[in-house]
C-alpha cells in the first residue's frame, strides 16, 4: 500500500546491500587467507635463502681449503714453509688456517669459514684438503710410497 510503511523493507534493504548472494560476516575472508599465504611464502623464502647461504659459506670453505693446500704444497717444493703459505692463502679467501700437517711430500690443510646465522651465532664452517706432486701420493699407512 503506498501509504504504509512495509516493515520488511529494512530486512529486504539489508539483504540486497550485503556482498555476495546475501552471507553476512564473511566479508574480508580473501583478504586475510591471501595474507596468510604471503606470510607462509615469506617463511619459506626465507628458510631458503638461509639455507643457500651455508651451501655457499660451505663451498668457499671448501675452496680455501683446496687453495691453502696447493699453496702449501708449492711452497714445500720452494722455500719450505708450507704451513706459513698455506696459512696466507687461507686468510686472502676469508678463511683461518684450522691445522696444518706436511706429512711426507703432501701437505693436509682444514680451514674454517664463520658463518652468520639470523640468530645472531656464528657457526664454524671447516674445508679439508690435502694437495702433493702428481704420481703416486702417500697414503696414511702406506711407508716408503710402495
Amino acid at each position: 500500500m503506498p501509504g504504509r510503511p512495509d516493515r520488511h523493507a529494512d530486512r529486504h534493504a539489508d539483504r540486497r546491500g550485503s556482498r555476495r548472494g546475501g552471507r553476512r560476516g564473511e566479508g574480508g575472508f580473501a583478504t586475510v587467507a591471501a595474507l596468510g599465504m604471503v606470510m607462509v611464502l615469506a617463511t619459506v623464502a626465507l628458510a631458503v635463502a638461509v639455507g643457500a647461504a651455508l651451501v655457499v659459506d660451505h663451498r668457499r670453505a671448501q675452496a680455501a681449503a683446496d687453495l691453502a693446500a696447493l699453496a702449501g704444497a708449492t711452497a714445500l717444493g720452494r722455500t719450505g714453509d708450507a704451513c706459513g703459505a698455506a696459512a696466507t692463502t687461507a686468510a686472502a679467501n676469508a678463511a683461518r688456517l684450522a691445522s696444518c700437517e706436511v706429512i711426507g711430500r703432501d701437505v693436509r690443510v682444514e680451514v674454517v669459514v664463520d658463518h652468520d646465522s639470523l640468530a645472531g651465532r656464528v657457526a664454524e664452517l671447516r674445508g679439508t684438503a690435502r694437495a702433493g706432486p702428481a704420481g703416486r701420493a702417500e697414503r696414511p699407512g702406506q711407508v716408503g710410497g710402495a
